[in-house]
């Protein structure tokens, strides 16, 4: 139970959890459910089949998942092994962005301004800043070890808009699992991890006590052209002492990581190269092989006109927006899911969200004169186990940049991505199909989750500017294929 003590509305999203026939527990407010009002509480009640790994839990309304976040945990079956030597020990290791001011104040006024979002003061590693920033050496993450062990490693970004490069000096990380999902292991050191994305790695510490400790830092990674929070966070890693040392009482040497450039786009395409799904006969990577559906999204930043006697600080006196084939979602005032599983979408939303670009251009060349674009709470409406290709293309519409997408309800597959703009005839054949991981990312997913679920931009400002949309999943046939009904204390708007 969630039972809200603060003075704002909350919701909780279980990120990552496919919420199998249970979406009234997702989580995003006005997509599956009103928020909790103050001195309210609701249920989340839900059931995780079929799922391992490491996930996390935060708020999803507005930018309070600033503050209220934490790991989800989720272990195996007893009795059933990692596909890898299990580790010593394990450990949760969660990146934050911290804010001196109010995030909800940061974020009214650049809605009301048009313009970017104040940026966040520091990074913290399970609440700590670290030693870099002013007045914060006491509050530093310590990660102790012993020599000749293996630790894993649970990471979780949390932070609200920057993806992060992250790497411990003078250690070797194997990146074992993203997203709770298996990958074909690789060894790196320094890994790149974007906001809402977790990934599992295994730490092997030196076989001896090293007369050393060791700085684990991480920092932006940037695409962008707007502001940013250009700092580093710091954690240690620190050796415990050999039994009746003297080590203890002694200033060791502290190794510190390099970290690639904040705009190293080719270490970051190297990266997540390497993300390969184990597809292993106990966990395959089920890949839909045909599709019954094709889309074509564009994603990227916009435009929209400034209130009449107004002063805007968007680009020529406009207000920042951002969109997905051009639709800058609103936000309805009452769930999705309700008025869905009610028949009651009249002025909620529309069915007719564009598979394609009403006006294709050249999207990474030079951008189009006009730059606005277009609002509505549009939906996609899938039939139940629809087999669904989502090409996804960035736009250099006010730049080119990053967009971590989340797609709740489902695992997708990513079966190809390239630079530039996407080519249907020629791309397609390139298409990665057995163990899959600016330009253009497809993905393929299959729609077996009855329900509403909501796609968006994880940088919470692109989000806020309206990168985001909605998919319809509508039952099956069988009782098991059907959404179930809601709880009856589902908070009302």
């Amino acid at each position: 139970m969630i039972y809200d003590h603060v003075p704002n509305n909350i919701s909780i999203q279980w990120h990552g959890i496919r919420q199998l026939r249970s979406g009234w527990a997702d989580g995003p407010a006005y997509v599956t459910q009103c928020p909790i009002q103050t001195g309210q509480s609701y249920v989340y009640n839900f059931t995780i089949i079929g799922q391992r790994g490491t996930l996390f839990w935060h708020a999803h309304i507005s930018w309070l998942r600033a503050t209220l976040y934490g790991p989800i945990i989720i272990l195996h079956k007893r009795g059933i092994p990692y596909p890898f030597a299990k580790p010593y020990k394990e450990v949760p290791i969660v990146f934050g962005e911290w804010f001196n001011s109010d995030p909800e104040a940061v974020i009214s006024q650049a809605l009301q301004t048009g313009g970017g979002p104040n940026v966040s003061d520091a990074y913290t590693i399970n609440g700590l800043p670290g030693p870099l920033y002013n007045c914060s050496a006491k509050d530093t993450f310590k990660l102790k070890v012993k020599p000749g062990k293996t630790y894993l490693l649970r990471l979780v970004n949390a932070a609200l808009n920057d993806e992060l490069f992250f790497s411990i000096a003078n250690h070797t990380l194997t990146v074992v699992d993203v997203d709770a999902v298996y990958v074909k292991p690789f060894k790196t050191e320094t890994l790149l991890i974007t906001p809402g994305q977790t990934t599992n790695v295994i730490l092997k510490t030196k076989p001896s006590y090293p007369n050393a400790t060791f700085f684990m830092t991480a920092r932006p990674y940037v695409t962008g052209q707007g502001t940013f929070d250009n700092s580093t966070v710091a954690g240690i890693l620190e050796y415990e002492s050999p039994p009746n040392s003297l080590h203890s009482s002694i200033m060791l040497p502290l190794f510190k990581p390099i970290l690639p450039a904040l705009n190293d786009t080719s270490f970051a395409t190297k990266f997540g190269s390497k993300l390969r799904s184990l597809a292993s006969a106990q966990y395959p990577a089920n890949v839909p092989q045909k599709v019954d559906k094709h889309f074509f999204f564009t994603v990227g930043l916009g435009t929209s006109p400034c209130q009449h006697n107004q002063t805007c600080q968007g680009p020529n006196g406009t207000k920042f927006s951002a969109s997905v084939n051009n639709v800058s979602f609103a936000m309805p005032t009452s769930a999705l899911l309700q008025a869905h599983f009610f028949g009651q979408s009249n002025g909620v939303y529309t069915p007719d969200f564009p598979s394609t670009p009403i006006t294709p251009f050249n999207y990474t060349g030079s951008p189009p004169n006009n730059t606005t674009v277009s609002n509505g709470t549009k939906v996609v409406v899938l039939p139940f186990n629809t087999s669904v290709e989502l090409v996804m293309q960035d736009t250099s519409i006010l730049g080119a940049e990053s967009h971590p997408l989340h797609l709740h309800g489902f695992n997708f597959f990513i079966v190809g991505q390239g630079f530039g703009n996407f080519d249907p005839n020629k791309d397609p054949a390139k298409f990665n199909l057995i163990d899959p991981s600016g330009g253009w990312v497809a993905i393929r997913f299959l729609a077996d989750n009855p329900g509403v679920w909501f796609m968006h931009c994880h940088l919470e400002v692109h989000t806020s500017w309206g990168l985001k949309m909605a998919w319809i999943v509508l039952d099956g046939e069988l009782p098991t294929q059907k959404l179930l009904p809601p709880p009856a204390d589902l908070p009302k708007c």
